[in-house]
């Protein structure tokens, strides 16, 4: 049987923020906050993004919901009738067909929304401008059916974000991206600034709501046990590159590139994660400036595997054993017996 196709297919992503240098004549140089990545998401799938701060997670997250523009490569997207639009080549007025399609919640859910404009008012908004053909009523309504699937009541929707819990506003938040019925749902570490038992919460409605609605979603955080719950594939990037990539549970028990093994190193050992490998050296330091990065693998200031070769040449993504790719230059000497 054929595989599917690819619902969102980013190839040779690049996002880079120029910087400016207080010499006029000077450049002040690039930030390269997503330097080359590829990846597909396909229908009804969750694909996880994980890595440290400032790997370009965030970024990654806003170029695919159309918020910021792209410096080069493609973002190639199948609609509901099966036509490719490359979303990378589309300019404001072009992407609103597909805002519809293509949603996105955010990491602080008291930020996102307005201070001033009620709850119900707020889930509303968005249908006012994607589906301008509903009645007042008719958005009224769809908005308080949607806080109430996700758990706010009617007389809730008449509260200011500041009147609700941390956990009660993200719910607002995915009510708000669910109103105008997507397909792909981004969540840009949607639980990160909640508490451990909202957490749970929270996670278990996306879960819920995903199978509800057939979403596809790319879910990003820096926690690996959350995504090891929810998700079928994870990514792991670091300093705007991919460095590995595989279906979630064959890479948390013979994860081969050596950054990917620290991070599962440094999982707290419960009861979920017995049969991780913590053989793997702990990493030292930060990560590099994305202004700056090593001029081979990026890796490498902190790879306790690295020599001059990994100073000289960037590594590609190949095949590994356990079924996904890797960028190492010893990649075979990762490999899991």
């Amino acid at each position: 049987m054929n595989a599917p196709a690819p619902l969102l297919a980013v190839r040779r992503l690049k996002v880079h923020y120029p910087l400016r240098s207080w010499i006029p004549w000077r450049s002040g140089g690039v930030v390269r906050a997503v330097d080359g990545v590829d990846l597909n998401l396909y229908p009804g799938e969750t694909l996880a993004v994980v890595g440290e701060s400032g790997s370009g997670k965030s970024s990654l997250a806003r170029v695919l919901a159309g918020l910021q523009p792209v410096t080069s490569g493609a973002i190639e997207y199948r609609s509901a009738d099966g036509t490719l639009h490359d979303l990378a080549r589309l300019d404001r007025k072009a992407w609103r067909p597909h805002r519809r399609e293509i949603q996105l919640i955010f990491q602080d859910p008291q930020a996102s929304l307005n201070p001033r404009m009620k709850v119900g008012k707020a889930v509303a908004e968005p249908l006012k401008a994607l589906y301008p053909e509903l009645s007042k009523a008719e958005r009224e309504s769809r908005a308080l059916a949607m806080l109430e699937r996700v758990g706010i009541s009617a007389d809730l929707a008449q509260r200011l974000p500041h009147e609700l819990s941390g956990g009660q506003c993200q719910r607002v938040g995915i009510a708000r991206a669910l109103v105008v019925r997507p397909r792909v749902l981004i969540c840009d570490e949607p639980v990160s600034a909640l508490d451990v038992s909202v957490q749970a919460q929270i996670i278990n409605l996306l879960m819920e709501l995903q199978a509800e609605y057939g979403l596809a979603m790319i879910f990003i955080a820096h926690d690996l046990a959350v995504v090891r719950h929810l998700s079928q594939r994870l990514l792991v990037m670091y300093l705007g590159r991919i460095m590995e990539q595989a279906e979630t549970p064959m890479l948390f028990r013979h994860a081969v590139h050596p950054y990917t093994r620290a991070l599962l190193a440094a999982m707290p050992a419960d009861d979920l994660a017995q049969e991780i490998d913590r053989s793997a050296t702990l990493l030292d330091g930060e990560v590099p400036s994305p202004q700056s990065p090593p001029p081979g693998c990026v890796f490498v200031t902190r790879c306790p595997m690295a020599d001059q070769a990994c100073n000289r040449s960037v590594p590609t993504l190949r095949r590994v054993s356990h079924g996904g790719h890797a960028a190492c230059h010893f990649v075979g000497l990762a490999t899991p017996v």
